[in-house]
Parts: C-alpha cells; sequence; structure tokens
C-alpha cells in the first residue's frame, strides 16, 4: 500500500471568491504492507522526495513570497497545475496525507480519500503546545535527513518531513488507518481553546457561558465551534 505524502506551495489561501493557483507541489511516497500495520508491525518505506515548480498562471503576491520566495520568474517556464495534478494522481497511491489537508484538498478533488496528519497528531499527542509540522519535526523529535528536510515551507521539504512524520505513527501502531481516516475527515479536535480570553486552558476550564458565546459569535473557525459543541454536549448544555 502507498500513502502519497503531499505539500503545496500557492499564490495564496484559496477563498469563497478566488481559489488561487499552486506554484510548488512536492510529495514523498510512504510504503508498507496492509496486512502487517493490522498487525501493528508496519514497517514503512519512503520513496525519493520529489517535486516541481508550477506556474500559477497569475502572478504570485508579495504575500505568498514572504512565505515560500518563489517568485514569477522562477515559476515562467514551469508546467501548469492540471500537469501539477495529473503528475499526483499516477502511482497507484490509495490515500493522501498531508499537514492541514483541506488546504491540499482544497487543490486537488474529492475523490481522493485524505489522511491529515495534523488532526491525527492533535489526537495522538494532545498535550504538546503547537501540533504544526516544524514544532512537531523537533518536539518528539522525527527521525530525519536534516538536509532533505529544508528549507522549510518549500513543497518537497515539507511533504517529506510528513512522510516521516505518518511513517513514525504507523511504524510504532499509534492508529489504524480506519481511526487516521476517520479523525482526518472529521473536525480538529483542539486539546486547548485558542481564542484570545481563554488562551490554552484546558476545554474543561472554559466556563460554559464562554463556550456558548463561542457557538453563537464565531462563524470564521469551524474546529473552534465543533470543540466548543462537543464540550457543551458533555455539560448537557448545549442549546
Amino acid at each position: 500500500m502507498i500513502i502519497r505524502c503531499v505539500d503545496f506551495e500557492t499564490t495564496g489561501t484559496p477563498t469563497e471568491d478566488q481559489r488561487h493557483a499552486l506554484c510548488e507541489v512536492g510529495w514523498c511516497d510512504v510504503a508498507f504492507e496492509e496486512t502487517d500495520l493490522a498487525d501493528g508491525f508496519a514497517v514503512p518505506i519512503l520513496s525519493e522526495p520529489k517535486g516541481f515548480l508550477v506556474n500559477p498562471g497569475r502572478p504570485i503576491p508579495p504575500e505568498a513570497r514572504a512565505v515560500h520566495h518563489i517568485s514569477d520568474a522562477d515559476v515562467a517556464g514551469a508546467p501548469g497545475p492540471d500537469r501539477a495534478c495529473m503528475t499526483l494522481a499516477a502511482g497507484g497511491a490509495a490515500y493522501y496525507a498531508a499537514h492541514n489537508s483541506e488546504f491540499e484538498a482544497s487543490f486537488f478533488g474529492s475523490e481522493v480519500t485524505w489522511i491529515c496528519t495534523y488532526k491525527v497528531a492533535l489526537r495522538l499527542w494532545p498535550d504538546l503546545p503547537s501540533h504544526g509540522l516544524q514544532y512537531l519535526r523537533y518536539a518528539l523529535p522525527l527521525d530525519l535527513d536534516q538536509a532533505l528536510g529544508l528549507p522549510a515551507h518549500r513543497a518537497v521539504p515539507d511533504a517529506y518531513v510528513g512522510a516521516v512524520l505518518l511513517a513514525r505513527i504507523i511504524e510504532e501502531g499509534r492508529a489504524s488507518l480506519a481511526e487516521m481516516v476517520r479523525w482526518s475527515s472529521g473536525r480538529a479536535l483542539l486539546p486547548r481553546c485558542p481564542l484570545k480570553k481563554y488562551r490554552d486552558k484546558l476545554w474543561a476550564d472554559v466556563p460554559t457561558d464562554y463556550l456558548v458565546w463561542i457557538v453563537e459569535n464565531i462563524k470564521d473557525n469551524p474546529d473552534v465551534v465543533a470543540n466548543a459543541k462537543h464540550h457543551l454536549k458533555q455539560r448537557d448544555a448545549l442549546r
């Protein structure tokens, strides 16, 4: 079985009005025997990380360049986004994975089954203060080739680091495929409240009236709302 870990660099975050476009793709396959995973002793093998620049067909704005430092001149002769997605779809991957996979899925299509290593990490290491990919790389720590994992915020190194994270989860038998897919399809299970008034407080320590306020007023963060509803339901206080 192959899980293809991917990472995209783009012209920006998709919105309802503008999808934005790819300017770099990276991938690294995690291969293992599914029967071994079911028995709890799978030994995943990572492919060589690969990727290429993509011409998004539009200018790359300064806000995006400040993250990945890819310029319009860099992508001038590169293939387009359709070619990039066709390349990623080749090779027979059973699943695709990414850190915050909803972002990658918004560019890739609905027919793909995704594993979100961010949501999985929230479940497996809830006590960590952060679950960003680069933080996990050092906090766990991940056993990886530092040269292949740099620079950060470029598609190929980030896809490689994500693959190493997923391989560790698989090798240690921390979660089944079914669990990872189920966790990934739902809302992120945040261990702490991220909002300013009770930032970094455990949800159990957030007052009920503030949870109700979140549900009624927060419109742009569905993960936070879902967590507030979850804890209101536990308190039998969900309206």
